[in-house]
């Protein structure tokens, strides 16, 4: 009988080891997953190697291709073509209207940080809730394109792409600038992207000891109306769209335009403009503060619009300085290939 009991409590030790070591061995196999989990967390995030460098339309190669990994593991529906395209454009777009940066469609150093938490964790973010990407295009009554995204800073807005009728861009600020009126009007408003960058503007051409003001910033699609139904009634449909612009199809109603003027012209818009001394000094140095001449002389055939020096329009200054050192019209830069 001892024998016996010897012999079970021998086999009984060897099951409970064994039992023991295969949920040892479950344990550690476990916690070897989980490491290697969080390891590919890490290594993700590493391996994607997001762009320390800004980003933004018609730029492209191996960083673009990066920022378009990214995007997609956060959630965006787009190729990683290493073309920074109007689908990229779209997703940072909505990206930054979501996560309240600068609304611009360019990828900088705020949006890059916001990319970097997002692909470590996109749980609770929903890609494209605010700017939802359009199935099919929309065109005006009259034929032109509407725009899908008309947030970006370099959103085209011409006789071919216009502006939805409902958009009103949501962060207007009226920049501390010389204006020739006091009146506290909506046409005193530029976008929060371009307002620091007229006042450092007109700040440098005080400093140069010359005067600018500024007539005629932002235009609401309504108002647009009036102006246009105005120049028809005075000037005929055709000569009317010469020197103004359709509902929608107004650079004013995106908020990145201003009209500029001085005392010499009388603080009026006019050709007179570009002889004075304060318009020299804006032609050739706009561009050093991020906006260009938007209608230059010599290009109404591709602007269809006719000269306008006191027409400027922020596109930030990597954008100015390739368009004017190339003497390029906004067209011309957008569709260069």
């Amino acid at each position: 009988m001892k024998r016996k009991h010897i012999i079970s409590f021998i086999v009984l030790s060897f099951v409970l080891v064994f039992t023991s070591a295969c949920g040892n061995g479950d344990k550690e196999q476990q916690a070897d997953k989980q490491s290697k989990a969080e390891d590919n967390t890490e290594n993700t995030v590493e391996e994607l190697q997001l762009p320390k460098a800004a980003l933004q339309k018609l730029d492209s190669g191996e960083d673009v291709k990066a920022l378009q990994h990214a995007l997609k593991e956060i959630g965006y529906d787009i190729k990683d073509n290493g073309e920074f395209d109007a689908a990229t454009v779209w997703a940072i777009t909505d990206l930054q209207m979501q996560k309240d940066l600068p609304l611009t469609g360019i990828y900088e150093q705020e949006t890059a940080k916001v990319v970097k938490q997002l692909v470590e964790d996109a749980s609770d973010f929903e890609p494209g809730k605010e700017l939802p990407a359009k199935a099919e295009p929309a065109t005006t009554d009259s034929g032109t394109n509407v725009i899908a995204n008309p947030y970006e800073q370099l959103v085209l807005v011409n006789k071919e792409n216009a502006l939805p009728a409902d958009y009103t861009p949501t962060d207007l600020v009226v920049p501390d600038i010389n204006y020739p009126f006091t009146e506290d009007l909506p046409k005193k408003k530029v976008r929060k992207i371009a307002a620091t960058a007229i006042e450092d503007l007109f700040a440098a051409a005080d400093k140069a000891g010359l005067e600018l003001f500024a007539q005629s910033g932002y235009r609401s699609y309504d108002r647009q109306e009036t102006v246009f139904a105005s120049n028809v009634q005075s000037l005929g449909e055709e000569q009317a769209n010469q020197v103004s612009a359709r509902p929608g199809e107004s650079e004013h109603q995106t908020g990145l335009t201003m009209d500029v003027t001085s005392r010499d012209v009388g603080f009026q818009l006019n050709e007179e403009f570009a002889e004075t001394d304060e318009g020299k000094w804006l032609a050739e140095n706009a561009a050093k503060y991020g906006f260009i001449i938007r209608f230059p002389k010599g290009k109404e055939e591709i602007t269809q619009y006719q000269y306008e020096p006191w027409h400027i329009r922020y596109v930030g200054k990597k954008a100015a300085k390739e368009i004017t050192e190339n003497d390029l019209t906004l067209e011309e830069y957008l569709t260069a290939e």
